[in-house]
């Protein structure tokens, strides 16, 4: 017999629904099911950098020995390429990470490629036999695998993210656990397929619950109950396992974390309250007890003065660097239509402050009077709003995000940052208050031309609710890295079309 009891989102309802429904497990699994998988993340890593690594070693020795430099031993040039396997390895970057970006592991990565070219200088300094010349070698190794090694997770990256986009190679991922907090999770993987977790069903020891709601359904199956988790992983050869809340005995899913650890399969538990918990938050123990510390972000600390008077002067030297541009889109502006060159739109900003955002004005006036906007529900208002009056020039504008650069004057007067949540009318502002859970905490910083959540595609109208939590994550776990990883991230979501 089967049940079906439907799954809801918990924040935004305009993301699809999941039902879980009890599929019986197959008695006679076939061979290929019993076998499980090598995880290939473990192997394409430490084999692109043992390529990049030798070839740094060998463009390296090339360009030294054309200069007259003398060359190491051959067996220290072996070891370096292994040496820098080896200590990614020891740092982490080769086990499979949910959220790990390019610019995340950079920093890491080039740390590494020092390391390795300062351990082959020290055996070099120390065996007394060699040229003085060697180490001027090493320095042009180094300079190699500083530029190869990032250019090849680069290019892994890149790969990673459009097998996942295709549904290739993604790993086989059961949700253990009950309610909207699993629902939520099912649906996360579901829309963003650059974690490379694919759902295939759900345990836990109740039949699948998720209130009223029995539209939109889709087919999550419920696997059983966690005794039959060691049977589960065989029969769909789960490589990973999310563990969200449930009302299951916390010894029956510390057994079940026990059981998914011998089978090789990772596991991920999503903590409670976990609003609270950020990237920065780390484990303490009270003996054998361990503690979660959440590290507070305070937005009126020295950190965001710091933020504050690198965004004007970033934004004063950006302004004065594309002054041609700038001044050229004046005049394209002027020419394409009658009215002034920059739309100035009242939003509300830190601490509910009102100011007067600045674009440079992409339509024409309205011929007639337009019946007034209303967005979707749950969605954000923005991109064409009504009546397309796009001017030729503001197409363009909007296509490539440059109307927004008059609001470097805005950061240049203290009103905006260059990342931080996008400024909403105060209208809006209102009405989502009431409707999005958090929605005012964004008003804790300044409103920023970038942010977290238009990097990650929420631009134009999109959903609101998504956009607080990208926002609020932001905020809780901001630093000076984060806001130049934003900054480098927007110059590839600009490349997207927007409207």
């Amino acid at each position: 017999m089967t049940d079906t009891v439907e799954y809801r989102r918990a924040a935004n309802p305009n993301i699809r629904k999941s039902i879980a429904r009890e599929v019986p497990l197959d008695p006679d699994p076939a061979p290929s099911q019993l076998k499980r998988r090598t995880p290939w993340e473990s192997v394409a890593g430490p084999l692109i950098d043992l390529s990049t690594g030798s070839a740094a070693v060998a463009i390296g020795m090339t360009w030294a020995t054309q200069l007259g430099y003398d060359s190491p031993p051959i067996w220290m040039l072996w070891c370096f390429a292994p040496t820098i396997v080896a200590m990614s390895a020891m740092r982490g970057l080769y086990r499979r990470s949910l959220q790990r970006t390019f610019l995340d592991e950079l920093p890491t990565i080039e740390a590494v490629a020092a390391l390795a070219a300062v351990m082959l200088l020290t055996g070099i300094v120390l065996n007394t036999n060699l040229p003085g010349s060697a180490d001027d070698a090493v320095a042009r190794m180094w300079v190699c695998a500083a530029v190869l090694l990032p250019l090849g997770r680069l290019w892994w990256f890149a790969l990673r993210r459009k097998l996942f986009r295709r549904n290739t190679l993604t790993a086989p991922t059961l949700i253990v656990g009950n309610g909207r907090i699993a629902a939520k999770v099912v649906d996360r993987l579901a829309i963003t397929p650059e974690y490379g977790l694919r759902p295939v069903g759900l345990v836990d020891d109740e039949l699948p619950w998720m209130g009223v709601d029995r539209d939109n359904p889709s087919s999550i199956p419920y696997l059983g109950k966690l005794d039959d988790l060691d049977d589960v992983i065989t029969r769909t050869g789960a490589e990973c396992m999310i563990v969200a809340f449930s009302r299951t005995r916390d010894e029956a899913l510390a057994r079940a974390v026990r059981i998914a650890h011998e089978r090789g399969v990772a596991v991920w538990i999503v903590p409670r309250i976990f609003d609270t918990i950020g990237v920065h938050a780390r484990i303490d123990h009270i003996g054998g007890l361990p503690l979660i510390a959440a590290p507070r972000t305070d937005p009126r600390g020295w950190q965001f003065v710091v933020k504050h008077v690198s965004d004007r002067v970033v934004a004063a030297v950006g302004l004065a660097m594309i002054s041609p541009l700038f001044l050229t889109l004046m005049l394209l502006v002027r020419s394409s239509s009658p009215g002034p060159v920059f739309f100035g739109q009242p939003r509300v900003g830190r601490d509910g402050r009102v100011f007067r955002c600045l674009k440079f004005r992409s339509m024409r006036p309205p011929a007639t009077s337009e019946a007034a906007f209303a967005p979707a529900p749950d969605s954000a208002p923005g991109g064409v709003e009504g009546e397309d009056r796009r001017t030729r020039i503001g197409r363009i504008l909007r296509a490539t995000s440059m109307d927004e650069l008059p609001q470097l004057i805005n950061v240049i007067r203290g009103e905006m940052s260059l990342v931080g949540p996008r400024p909403e009318r105060p209208e809006y502002v209102d009405l989502f208050n009431m409707q999005i859970a958090r929605y005012g905490d964004r008003h804790r910083v300044k409103a920023g031309m970038t942010g977290w959540a238009q990097v990650h595609g929420l631009r134009g109208q999109t959903s609101i609710a998504d956009r607080a939590e990208w926002d609020n994550f932001y905020i809780e776990n901001w630093s000076l890295w984060l806001d130049w990883k934003i900054l480098t991230m927007t110059v590839g979501a600009v490349l997207h079309r927007a409207e």
